[in-house]
């Protein structure tokens, strides 16, 4: 009695080691398939889900599977975010720097923090204005378009011409040659026989800009007597 007592506790061990085994593997073989972003096959999945304990595991991973296929045609279907993919798999933590970029000026890069894969994904989710890219030293660089002005442009900037008769964005006043860009070359004979002796001494001053309705109106007055593309500086 005692033998056959002890021989149905060890089939019972048995079988419950048997599963545990069995569930340990089969969840790490998903996590693996979902890390890599391979879906799971109906028969697969099938199969798993009539062993208990694998049910609520599975699911979740799954939801994990499903993710990473998303971003994966999602970076299939649009060449820009080809880089997520890339640091995706290569798993590792990365410098995340960003630039913001204004209507005119930029602001110098800021570190947002040392950030793993699957949080700089979670971030372009929340920002999918954003540009990214992975420098040569790995680091990643996102850059913001802001529609306004920087606090330099707010601060100190002016429209006026420089030297060689181009229309350009300067860092105080024209006479001090501190050009920030430059944006097309001006037809400056039709310009002087159009336009009030007045606009054109304020132009050779320097026209002070304080906003982005300020400064796409000026662009846009001058834009007319343009004889070229503008270039950044």
């Amino acid at each position: 009695m005692n033998i056959y007592r002890i021989k149905k506790q060890l089939r019972r061990r048995w079988k419950r080691w048997r599963r545990a085994i069995w569930t340990i593997g089969a969840c790490g073989l998903v996590g693996l398939m979902a890390w890599l972003g391979v879906p799971l096959s109906d028969q697969m999945e099938k199969l798993m889900t009539t062993q208990p304990g694998v049910m609520e595991t599975l699911g979740k991973i799954h939801e994990i599977d499903k993710l990473a296929v998303g971003q994966m045609e999602s970076s299939d279907q649009d060449p820009s975010y080809q880089w997520l993919d890339d640091i995706r798999r290569s798993e590792q933590v990365r410098i995340v720097h960003l630039n913001k970029k204004y209507t005119c000026g930029e602001e110098e890069s800021s570190v947002l923090g040392i950030l793993s894969p699957i949080e700089i994904t979670e971030l372009m989710k929340q920002h999918p204005d954003w540009i990214g890219r992975v420098g040569a030293g790995g680091d990643v660089w996102l850059e913001e378009s802001i529609e306004g002005l920087s606090e330099e442009c707010q601060q100190d900037g002016y429209i006026g011409v420089d030297k060689n008769g181009n229309l350009s964005l300067f860092e105080g006043p024209p006479k001090d040659e501190k050009v920030i860009k430059t944006f097309f070359q001006l037809d400056v004979g039709t310009m002087e026989s159009a336009l009030p002796e007045e606009v054109l001494k304020q132009l050779k001053q320097g026209i002070r800009v304080q906003d982005v309705s300020e400064y796409n109106s000026v662009l846009s007055t001058f834009s007319d007597y343009a004889i070229g593309q503008g270039q950044h500086r």
